[in-house]
């Protein structure tokens, strides 16, 4: 199956896809460091380097998906929420491209912050938009009176695509990325084609990670760490133990732990030793402010960040037991996200810390790759075995 990657950052969803089997037909990048790092780790030939209002859908031929990050600057949580009204806005040339290419499916993630109750129309009208991609506006309208259009819709006569369109705020760390990372995430499958979507069922939980650091100890046993190397468990942390006593008894919580740090950076030698490592550079300077303390070692780490967050770096600090506190280095930050140690992110390491918060984990993009592979694979062999049977008529 083929794929269209727009608003291609450096490559996660893109990578991700490729795992569970698709074969990209382009890449679509505006920025130059995010491109250097596509031509590292794809057909270089296939990236096109420039605004997607530049590019030429009609020469990409047929796919299957289409798939993207569209910028989340205008529905960022820490940016200046302005939605429709900032020139960043990029969903109508993602709405574009479905109503062009038809594609079977799509895949676009974004902010948690889309789901802002004042964003609660606009996030509407692209869901309606994406829903009926060939209903277009008015000449001169305004997207407010369009939406009123699209909301009555089922009065008006439409003969154009139609798309089921399912929507998510998902949380990676609940799918195995060693990061509490929540995006909102949204899957369109074309009507005709009748290969319905549910979101893939979650695999990790909180719950079992805390079962097994504070119940079986497990975690620690793993990871060889002794009581003296450990956090303090605080006075919070054992009423939430108790009540998981409580609520599983003799029995284990059925999901996979939460991946942590730890786990994550198992095998990765101390930046400050020698390594030979080319990106995992230990970069002096993190310090702490209030409300930015960095990522626990023992926990899963708070979501890496793309943008300047106050001091250097932001959250994307490593923190210790004893409370120190040290940049990620990009090869760590990248186990993070889940890019194979072998994925090159090009640039110095704010420009690359930058591609690697503003990616898609990789293995998040995997399952929500495998899932849809199978959906539109299983609709492919049923029409297959009915073009089969009528030949045999």
């Amino acid at each position: 199956m083929r794929s269209l990657e727009i608003f291609s950052g450096a490559g996660g969803l893109a990578k991700g896809l490729e795992l569970a089997g698709f074969q990209h037909s382009a890449f679509v990048e505006f920025n130059k460091h995010a491109c250097a790092s596509l031509y590292e780790n794809f057909a270089a030939k296939k990236v096109f380097f420039g605004d997607i209002k530049d590019f030429d859908l009609d020469a990409i031929g047929d796919v299957d998906v289409v798939a993207g990050g569209p910028p989340c600057q205008p529905f960022s949580l820490g940016g200046k929420h302005k939605a429709d009204q900032d020139s960043r806005d990029m969903f109508p040339y993602a709405i574009r491209a479905i109503e062009r290419l038809t594609p079977k499916a799509f895949v676009f993630e974004n902010v948690k912050g889309l789901l802002r109750a004042s964003f609660a129309d606009y996030f509407e009208y692209i869901i309606l938009r994406l829903t009926y991609p060939g209903f277009a506006a008015k000449h001169g309208a305004h997207w407010k009176d369009h939406l009123r259009d699209l909301r009555s819709i089922g009065q008006l006569s439409y003969a154009g695509t139609k798309y089921d369109v399912s929507f998510k705020l998902i949380n990676a760390a609940n799918y195995g990325v060693p990061q509490t990372r929540e995006r909102v995430v949204i899957v369109g499958t074309r009507a005709d084609i009748g290969a319905s979507w549910s979101f893939p069922a979650e695999t990790h939980s909180e719950d079992r990670l805390l079962w097994e650091m504070y119940v079986t100890g497990e975690y620690w046993k793993r990871h060889h760490v002794p009581k003296s190397e450990r956090a303090p468990i605080t006075q919070l942390l054992r009423e939430k133990v108790a009540r998981l006593k409580d609520k599983y008894g003799m029995f284990e919580p059925e999901p996979l732990p939460w991946r942590t740090v730890r786990d994550a950076l198992q095998g990765i030698p101390d930046p400050q030793t020698p390594h030979g490592i080319g990106d995992h550079i230990f970069h002096d300077g993190a310090r702490t402010y209030p409300g930015h303390t960095g990522s626990d070692i023992d926990w899963p780490a708070k979501t890496i960040k793309a943008g300047g967050h106050g001091v250097p770096g932001g959250e994307n600090m490593l923190r210790y037991p004893d409370g120190s506190v040290r940049y990620f280095t990009v090869c760590e930050a990248k186990r993070i996200q889940t890019f194979p140690d072998s994925f090159v992110i090009k640039g110095a390491w704010g420009e690359a810390m930058r591609q690697i918060g503003n990616a898609v984990p990789v293995l998040l993009g995997e399952t929500i790759g495998r899932g849809l592979a199978g959906r539109l694979g299983m609709q492919g062999n049923s029409v297959d075995t009915r073009r089969s049977n009528l030949a045999r008529l």
